[in-house]
């Protein structure tokens, strides 16, 4: 049995949890079956089990508006996938980005299309600020990748509630399969390099934000927060990659003006490698994960693997990994009718977020139970060993019923 993965993401680019997900669930199914997955980018490598093939871009010739190139990149790069012979059982497709590809898969190889949701276009309205037009283009892909897929994988509960919502789906096509952690890789490390390396004062307790500069992220509600957070210790915003210039901008003028009224506050703005990002949840006090949509949130899971309290909005899929007042807290929105992806009350919400960030940081001995625990939590149930295994039996099934 050997499997195709087509992603957008794979090291060394990754940007977001789907990459994170690909890379270890392909390299942890390679340890008993075949995988061959194709990307966008340069990689070649073949390594036992696991062939890598990156497919670059000419947009050279490009003329459309420049929105819309990413959506045309992608549109391009999924049939140059299937222009190359492929010769495994099924296809599994990670974001829309790739769902083009497993559509021409599934049709002209007359393979099984098996699709992990990742996020969901729907309830990321946002993303028009990025592809302009090219939004409703993601929105019909994924629906119609979703609706003739032989079965769909999400990563929590609240997900599959989604789809299951938004989509024609038949419940025996739809499964639950959790993110995963490597437990050996996102563990506690006295290394301290990264604080020296950016500026952080090793003496003083700081809080960690770990993302993309996103509206998804709700890293604009965090740095609204600060106002409202008691003095005495650091603010870490490790944040990059922004969605669009505009909202890059908006960071930017908000944390500059923070860094006027309050000392202490630690911009990277840069995505950093998995060394430094462990440095940085090793020695926080507090990781914050103010997302306003998260399907899972995989970044809480490596904070609480390296033994960090978090403090996290209670939406998607954090309810199923954060456990509120064992692993950290979890902070509800009051979400707007019209558009759920932001608190109705700006205000409220920012205060409700800098009240439990004080009360840990208040705390040291509470930030040591919650990260205790969390380590504990991680171990227990969220290993990637299981979730290949998962994965792998659904492969089974799906090959066993042609």
């Amino acid at each position: 049995m050997k499997t195709l993965f087509l992603t957008n993401e794979y090291p060394p680019y990754v940007y977001g949890g789907a990459g994170v997900h690909v890379e270890y669930l392909s390299r942890e199914l390679a340890k008993t079956m075949p995988i061959e997955v194709r990307c966008f980018g340069d990689q070649q490598e073949t390594k036992g089990n696991l062939a890598v093939r990156g497919f670059e871009l000419d947009a050279s010739t490009f003329t459309c508006p420049k929105p819309l190139r990413s959506v045309f990149g992608a549109i391009r790069r999924c049939t140059d996938f299937n222009a190359t012979n492929i010769d495994a059982d099924l296809v599994h497709c990670h974001t829309w980005y790739s769902h083009f590809g497993g559509i021409l898969a599934k049709i002209n190889y007359g393979i099984p299309l098996v699709i992990t949701v990742h996020s969901l276009e729907p309830l990321r309205p946002w993303k028009r600020e990025q592809l302009g037009g090219g939004y409703d283009f993601s929105v019909w892909i994924e629906k119609t990748a979703l609706e003739m897929a032989d079965a769909v994988i999400a990563v929590s509960a609240q997900t599959k509630a989604d789809v299951e919502r938004l989509f024609k789906v038949e419940s025996d096509r739809l499964h639950i399969v959790y993110n995963g952690i490597d437990l050996e890789e996102y563990r506690k490390t006295n290394s301290a390099a990264a604080l020296t390396r950016y500026g952080i004062d090793p003496a003083k307790p700081f809080l960690l934000f770990v993302g993309r500069i996103t509206r998804q992220k709700g890293i604009v509600h965090l740095v609204r927060a600060i106002e409202y957070m008691d003095a005495g210790f650091q603010v870490v915003l490790c944040a990059g990659a922004p969605d669009t210039p505009e909202i890059g901008a908006e960071m930017k003028a908000a944390v500059e003006r923070l860094k006027a009224k309050r000392p202490g506050i630690v911009w990277i703005d840069e995505m950093v490698d998995k060394e430094t990002v462990r440095e940085l949840y090793s020695h926080a006090a507090v990781f914050c994960c103010p997302s306003i949509y998260e399907p899972f949130g995989i970044i809480n899971l490596e904070a609480m693997a390296c033994e960090t309290a978090v403090v996290a909005t209670a939406v998607g899929g954090i309810k199923e990994v954060v456990v509120d007042n064992e692993t950290g807290f979890l902070i509800p929105i009051d979400q707007m009718e019209q558009s759920p992806f932001e608190p109705r009350d700006l205000e409220k919400f920012a205060r409700d977020l800098a009240a439990r960030i004080n009360q840990l940081m208040a705390d040291p001995g509470l930030c040591e139970k919650f990260g205790r625990a969390g380590r504990k939590r991680a171990e227990e149930k969220f290993s990637w060993s299981a979730i290949a295994a998962q994965t792998k039996a659904l492969y089974e099934q799906l090959l066993a019923k042609r």
